[in-house]
């Protein structure tokens, strides 16, 4: 068991980064769906600057990002967690992991009807101009 201080102190800080990048790293190693977020991640990116989105598109998007991460990493967590638990079938823990696959399916289609209203009119101009 770690001993946690109540005291504030920049080691433990710069720690806590380096576990959270650590826990980051792991996760775009052993997760196949965290390479394609992270190819949409990049794609996004470069498709941001191509297009010149503004800073209110921008925002969006990176909003948008995020909440597929956030949502990625906790099913991650809860899916790990559970198979740590146990590794019987049972249709509780199928029920569980289905609800947290599907918070991941919520967010990644939030992201794409953002990505769709802040991309589309953008693609249809340049097409407009061809």
């Amino acid at each position: 068991m770690r001993y946690t201080s109540t005291s504030f102190s920049w080691r433990a800080r710069k720690k806590s980064f380096v576990y959270a990048g650590v826990g980051i790293w792991h996760l775009l190693k052993t997760e196949h769906n965290a390479w394609i977020h992270l190819a949409t991640t990049v794609l996004v990116a470069f498709a941001s600057f191509y297009f010149k989105v503004s800073r209110m598109e921008m925002g969006l998007l990176f909003f948008a990002i995020a909440l597929v991460w956030i949502a990625e990493m906790l099913n991650t967590c809860i899916e790990k967690t559970l198979d740590f638990i146990t590794h019987k079938r049972c249709k509780e823990i199928k029920h569980i992991k289905d609800i947290a696959a599907g918070a991941v399916l919520i967010a990644a289609l939030t992201a794409l009807l953002i990505g769709a209203i802040v991309f589309i009119p953008k693609i249809l101009s340049i097409w407009s101009i061809i």
